[in-house]
């Protein structure tokens, strides 16, 4: 297993399934209230450049649920890469915890963290990724779907960090991706480079969102504008104008996709309110999954799921 989970690709298929295969353990030893604790006498630091209702929820609650104690370091409390170098910030929260999670803008931030932290570091998202929403995202559709091979997923939006961690996964699992997005919001070529030289994934660019969903099996769309970029709003609203997922465009897919959002969504913006709450929408699903699955995977880091 990798010291730290920085990546999806810092994971092989079978390991991503192993992940999965606990996760499924946590959600029903969770929801049935076991009085399971692996993380009895841990504690996990959790540093957020970035703010999040969902990560921090997330991960304080499950870690909490399963024994330990999570501690919130906020924008105020630790200026990571401003107030104190990264490296220093590594050193010494290492030194007090048995984890760390990171939610920063910058992703070279998260890549120092780890090189000097004592301590297993989780990716809690970065301007690059979102590593443990897209495991998420794959696990409800394992739980939904029955299968994770034999796969469309159409993704309509902006070519940013989700898009990144879908191209990332396409290198270790088997996918028919294709990512809808405008000409001057397409994600990092790099990174779509990494995921076609694997071999694996059928992956394709479009700019014409009713034809990428044809025969999808999952729809999934973002906010156009992520935390940083709210003040080219109007812009980009501009630019995404037709990338709107609606009935007519799940309907366009020809079968019965569900539909996902990472969420906060803005509703009526880059999704109508009434594709949100159809029946194929399984976005609560991820929020939920999203603690289920960071817990698999800090258990993992930890080797702490037989405890």
């Amino acid at each position: 297993m990798p010291d730290h989970f920085l990546h999806v690709t810092d994971l092989e298929a079978d390991q991503i399934s192993a992940v999965f295969d606990l996760a499924a353990e946590v959600k029903t030893k969770l929801r049935a209230r076991d009085r399971w604790r692996p993380f009895d006498g841990l504690t996990l630091a959790m540093i957020f450049a970035k703010p999040s209702a969902r990560t921090r929820i997330s991960f304080e609650t499950g870690f909490y649920r399963l024994g330990g104690h999570a501690l919130y370091l906020g924008p105020d409390d630790i200026g990571i890469g401003k107030r104190e170098t990264v490296k220093d910030i590594a050193r010494v929260v290492s030194r007090f915890n048995d984890i760390i999670m990171a939610r920063l803008f910058e992703h070279a931030h998260v890549l120092e963290l780890a090189e000097y932290s004592a301590v297993p570091v989780v990716n809690g998202l970065t301007n690059y990724n979102h590593p443990c929403q897209i495991m998420a995202d794959m696990f409800t559709i394992w739980e939904h779907l029955g299968r994770l091979d034999d796969l469309h997923i159409a993704y309509v939006g902006d070519g940013n960090n989700i898009v990144h961690s879908w191209l990332r996964l396409a290198s270790r699992i088997p996918l028919r991706l294709t990512i809808a997005c405008p000409e001057n919001y397409q994600p990092d070529a790099d990174t779509l480079a990494l995921a076609r030289h694997a071999g694996l994934s059928e992956v394709t660019i479009s700019h014409e969102p009713l034809t990428a969903v044809r025969g999808a099996d999952v729809v999934y769309t973002d906010v156009w504008a992520s935390m940083g970029q709210k003040e080219k709003a109007d812009e980009r609203r501009a630019s995404f104008a037709g990338f709107t997922v609606t009935s007519e465009l799940m309907a366009a897919t020809g079968r019965n996709a569900l539909f996902m959002h990472c969420l906060p969504a803005e509703r009526g913006v880059e999704v109508t309110d009434e594709v949100m709450e159809a029946d194929y929408s399984i976005v609560f699903d991820q929020a939920e999954n999203r603690m289920h699955v960071q817990c698999a995977i800090m258990l993992t880091l930890l080797g702490s799921g037989n405890k």
